[in-house]
């Protein structure tokens, strides 16, 4: 009742801090929810790909190849959406667009928009798997990104196989 009384005579200390805060207070999640939030999209993104997956083989033209650029790319997404749980939205954003990782970034979500279209308007099979297989690719190269000396590491390993 006190609370309605300040707001309603202007008393309201929420008020000074703005709608930004306001709004980053209200949707703040437990530690454990984050985990919760975090698996429950990753699993579903996972599943998603694998359906995807399983879809590319129904045929290689019209539906088949439709549903499996849909729901593989989908379940990419996903996934990478699925550490904002665990970041926050803005600090995912940020470390994503970070000048270390800016360049994977674009690769991946090109990549995301090539598999899309050689499968939905292009509908050319190889293409499409093409293109999924160097989505994996970035996607791989933008999640070592994350790991401290990893990409030198895969660096040497590449170059060390290739001498």
């Amino acid at each position: 009742m006190d609370k309605l009384r300040k707001t309603l005579s202007g008393d309201d200390p929420d008020e000074e801090q703005g709608i930004v805060t306001q709004i980053y207070e209200g949707t703040t999640l437990s530690w454990s929810t984050r985990i919760k939030g975090f698996l429950v999209c990753f699993i579903l993104g996972i599943l998603l790909s694998v359906m995807g997956s399983c879809f590319l083989w129904m045929g290689y033209t019209g539906t088949g190849l439709l549903l499996f650029g849909l729901f593989y790319t989908l379940g990419n997404i996903v996934s990478i959406l699925s550490t904002m749980f665990l970041m926050g939205p803005c600090n995912q954003l940020k470390k994503m667009f970070a000048e270390t990782r800016i360049i994977a970034t674009i690769v991946v979500i090109v990549f995301f928009a090539l598999t899309l279209m050689a499968a939905l308007w292009w509908q050319i099979a190889g293409l499409a798997l093409l293109f999924c297989i160097l989505q994996f690719l970035a996607l791989t190269w933008y999640s070592i990104s994350y790991i401290p000396f990893a990409r030198d590491a895969v660096k040497k390993g590449v170059t060390g196989c290739l001498t």
